[in-house]
């Protein structure tokens, strides 16, 4: 500022200062007070603004704008002294109405600085703050004072609500002041645009600071909300804007650098737009190279597909940063291959690193696929084979559809990998990923060129499509009237009263025997598997003679003809063999688990027909009509299936339903009429011969070894057996039994394994009678209290990778306090 101009605001600073304190001395009328703040207000017009004060003349409004403060209602003149604050320097009028909202002297109340805040806001001084930011950034301003008023911008709403005590006006609810803020940041971009087109250099730190702090405190959806689609607008075709967008990102500071690069991603419509707002930013910027390499892929699960199209897709739209999609390819194939991950990170996350791969391989390039064929083909093979291995099915189909689609890219003409497994939604997404779907572009075309302007619209179709339709074969008219003439010679035969034969099933168990070892009548063969269900049933004293015999024909029973169902039949005729004579069958088939000779389909085959039967013969026989038809079934049903845990577990939660006191009104129905559980008195033969050997590995068995997938069958078959033994005389000598065989597990790796371990304890704790928990097996429970009540267990609860586990951990925790308070009740 010119030395005469400073000087005459000097003056007028100090007489307007004078003024002030004379009239709130006499409790004067204020025209005095108001003719010097108009001698301000026109001196600091004349002087060029605000923006042209030095840091004298700032410091002596600043005390000026104090003092005004202070000052009594009837010392301020109306509407001039809010005018000191709108046109003085706003970085020092905010300042000052903040501390104004904290004290409790005769000057501004908290309302009144409220109410000019909020009128501060209102009439657009928010940009003018920013922008003389920026001015004084760009001449060397002093960095705390800097610091000092990015803290009070930012944190605006939180210094309002504070003061007033969470009665503030709306303006300064976050939702509604950050995009506020974000309209100031719009109007600042478009002065310095408007600086850079008149060949003026200008400062964009101060703005990035600005964008960097609201990101990291958590609100990037109300300042990008605003930013995002107007600078995707400006940046289609203006370099300039396209410069300011990325050095607006760039200086960011590093430790703000992850909250804005997240907010972008999130928030771009799409990869192209999110290039033009970011540029070569992960090459530049080390901090958000690692973010978008590292963090999001690898260390992060919780984005949606949108966010890693958009992120794999602004990677490979630039010669300079394929190097990083190729990188980040290889790492997350390193990551999916392996085996620890796939063992310790939870299924969620598998699916997610499995989405970046399949998008990184749809943007892979012909030569890019040639240049790392092998790797690609090493990277299958390793994890393929570890999410086939692992005990969860959404695993193992997540590892068959990768494979499926690196097998599908290295290998465009030869044979590629195939496998058999049931579709849902996520497969087909999963396979919807690999292939891109381009937005329509509109191509520039010369005048009058008519070819052109009739492909301008159309979508771009990839090479690799254009050489598959290039290279489809065209059949010759003569070679397909040939074919479609060739059978037209041939008369069809009338089968129309034809009548299919019937063959009667054998009616005695012995001749059911017969035909099931030695008869090569296809056709008998395959009505005795349907018929032998009802018959062993019908006669159970025939059925108990050959028991164990029928028993070993069924477990090796292979089928002979494709029979609709011959999984299910087998396995019904199993179960009713076993309940109809459960001692001698149930010793045979527990003995024949940790035999020699038995793949691993038959030994889990053996664990369903036990849980199944026991099922069955736990469940009550109801001789009474209800009301309602679904009391006739059994309140629990186990379901036979690849991923039958679901159903085991199920047990326990209609268990705890059962033990829960609701108060309703009483309906009335009839009560079934009761009968004894059978499966009591043999409970004993079903479960105690599954622990003996589990620890000792057999040549084609290893329960502790690889063969986790049936070391998770066994886990749960043993939790639903301790529950049907609910009252059984055996229950207790059960229950020692699991928890020590639990304690041996504790520490398993495989997530199914844990699940199943968890399903144990939660069975024990409510088959056992808690008089019998506390009485026989205190020793026990004490043992085992640092993984069920300690630190240890709340941690699984918190940290286990697993979601189904942490619920069961949960729930067993409740059981334990349950059974604490019974222990804290019992007098000494």
């Amino acid at each position: 500022m010119a030395a005469p101009a400073g000087q005459g605001l000097e003056r007028a600073l100090r007489e307007a200062a004078a003024a002030l304190g004379r009239a709130g001395a006499a409790e004067g009328t204020g025209q005095g007070p108001a003719a010097a703040l108009g001698a301000v207000l026109s001196t600091l017009s004349a002087a060029g603004g605000p923006g042209a004060l030095g840091e004298r003349e700032r410091a002596q409004f600043g005390a000026f704008l104090r003092s005004l403060a202070r000052a009594p209602g009837a010392a301020r003149p109306e509407g001039e002294w809010q005018r000191c604050f709108l046109e003085g320097p706003p970085g020092l009028a905010l300042c000052v109405l903040l501390e104004a909202l904290g004290s409790a002297g005769p000057g501004l109340t908290p309302r009144e600085a409220a109410a000019m805040l909020e009128r501060f806001l209102r009439e657009g001084r928010l940009s003018a703050l920013l922008w003389d930011g920026c001015q004084q950034q760009a001449h060397g301003g002093c960095l705390e004072l800097q610091d000092a008023l990015l803290n009070r911008i930012v944190c605006l709403p939180e210094h309002v609500s504070n003061k007033l005590q969470g009665e503030n006006p709306p303006v300064f609810f976050p939702q509604n002041y950050f995009p506020l803020l974000g309209a100031a940041v719009l109007e600042v971009l478009h002065l310095i645009s408007d600086s850079l087109r008149g060949g003026l250099d200008c400062s964009i730190s101060f703005v990035s600071h600005i964008l960097g702090k609201v990101c990291i405190h958590g609100r990037q959806k109300e300042i990008l909300g605003v930013l995002v689609p107007r600078l995707t607008e400006l940046t289609k075709s203006d370099c300039i804007w396209q410069r300011i967008c990325w050095r607006l990102v760039e200086c960011v500071p590093e430790r703000w650098m992850e909250a804005v690069v997240l907010g972008f991603v999130q928030r771009a419509p799409g990869s192209d737009v999110l290039s033009r707002l970011l540029g070569n930013l992960v090459v530049k910027n080390k901090k958000a190279q690692f973010v978008v390499t590292q963090k999001v892929l690898l260390l992060q699960y919780g984005h949606t597909t949108e966010v890693l199209q958009n992120l794999l897709g602004y990677l490979s739209l630039d010669s300079l940063r394929r190097a990083l999609l190729l990188r980040v390819l290889q790492e997350l194939l390193e990551t999916w291959g392996s085996s620890s991950a796939v063992k310790h990170s939870p299924p969620e996350q598998q699916l997610y690193i499995s989405k970046a791969i399949l998008i990184c391989l749809s943007h892979l390039k012909e030569p890019e696929v040639e240049s790392c064929r092998q790797e690609l083909l090493t990277s299958m093979m390793e994890g393929v084979k570890c999410h086939l291995d692992s005990s969860l099915p959404q695993l193992r189909r997540l590892g068959m559809v990768v494979a499926e689609s690196i097998s599908s890219k290295i290998n465009t003409e030869g044979p590629v990998l195939k496998f058999e497994y049931e579709e849902d939604d996520e497969t087909r997404e999963l396979r919807s990923l690999l292939v891109q779907t381009p937005p329509l572009c509109v191509v520039p075309s010369l005048p009058g060129d008519e070819s052109e302007k009739a492909g301008a619209a159309l979508p771009l179709v990839p090479e690799s499509n254009k050489k598959s339709q290039t290279a489809a074969p065209v059949m010759p008219d003569e070679e397909s009237d040939a074919e479609l003439d060739s059978d037209d010679d041939l008369v069809p035969y009338d089968m129309s009263e034809d009548k299919e034969l019937k063959i009667k099933a054998p009616v005695y168990i012995r001749d059911c025997i017969e035909v099931l070892t030695g008869s090569e009548d296809v056709d008998k063969w395959e009505a005795t598997v349907k018929a032998l269900e009802s018959l062993i049933r019908r006669n159970p004293a025939a059925t108990r003679e050959v028991s164990v015999e029928l028993a070993k024909i069924l477990l090796h029973l292979e089928e002979k003809t494709c029979i609709e169902g011959f999984v299910e039949l087998r396995q019904r005729a199993q179960v009713a063999v076993l309940t109809t004579d459960p001692i001698p069958v149930s010793k045979y088939l527990t003995s024949q688990f940790y035999s020699l000779n038995y793949s691993l389909r038959q030994r889990m085959d053996i664990l369903d027909v036990l849980v199944l039967a026991a099922q069955e013969l736990s469940c009550p026989k109801f001789h009474g009509k209800p009301k309602h038809s679904d009391a006739q079934k059994p309140r629990i049903q186990l379901l036979p299936g690849n991923d039958s845990s679901k159903d085991w577990r199920r047990i326990v939660d209609e268990r705890i339903k059962s033990k829960t006191r609701r108060f309703a009104t009483r309906q009335c129905h009839v009560e079934p009429a009761s009968s004894p559980n059978q499966f009591s008195s043999v409970a004993g033969h079903f479960f105690f011969p599954l622990l003996q050997h589990f620890d000792r590995p057999l040549t084609t068995f290893d329960l502790l070894g690889e063969d986790h997938l049936v070391l998770g069958r066994l886990v749960h078959t043993l939790a639903v057996l301790m529950y049907l033994a609910v009252n059984a005389v055996a229950v207790t000598a059960m229950g020692k039994a699991l928890l020590e065989f639990v304690w041996t597990l504790r520490f398993h790796t495989d997530s199914y394994v844990r699940q199943g371990l968890l399903s144990c304890i939660s069975s024990l704790l409510l088959s056992v009678p808690a008089e019998l928990l506390l009485a026989d097996m205190t020793e026990e429970l004490l043992e085992t209290q640092s993984w069920l009540g300690a630190a240890s267990f709340a941690d699984m609860v918190e940290k286990d990778p697993d979601g189904d586990c942490r619920r069961l951990a949960l729930q067993n925790l409740l059981l334990m306090e349950n059974l604490k308070k019974k222990l804290e009740a019992v007098p000494s």
